[in-house]
């Protein structure tokens, strides 16, 4: 069992940046990819950013491009997210994400078996 705890939510003014970390708990042995998936109120969950455990390859989803990057520690037990350039509509709980497998894209949530509780992030005007 995989247990992944996220922290750094919070709310940031329109234009700021935020980072959010993802602690990975338990045998992470066979997770292989691991990921930042957001959901807005009466919106589907989205994929934000993906990385692969082994090598680091990263893909990201088409808002996100430019203005954020995913990373993963060198002990490959924790994974973060840097957003910049937020705007209220980015306001939305973010989830983190682990699974199995290698292939990142196309950025699929059914893809990855373990998540985080969320951790709300807030951008005001």
């Amino acid at each position: 069992q995989v247990q992944l705890v996220e922290s750094g939510g919070g709310s940031v003014q329109a234009g700021g940046g935020m980072i959010l970390s993802c602690k990975m708990l338990g045998d992470t042995e066979r997770i292989g990819r691991m990921g930042w998936f957001r959901q807005a109120p009466g919106k589907e969950r989205e994929g934000v950013a993906v990385i692969r455990k082994r090598d680091g390859t990263t893909e990201y989803g088409d808002s996100w491009k430019g203005r954020s990057k995913i990373s993963r520690d060198i002990a490959m037990r924790t994974v973060t997210l840097e957003m910049n350039n937020l705007e209220p509509e980015d306001t939305a709980v973010y989830y983190c994400a682990a699974g199995p497998g290698l292939v990142l894209l196309p950025i699929n949530r059914d893809q990855y078996d373990y998540w985080g509780q969320g951790t709300q992030v807030t951008v005001s005007s």
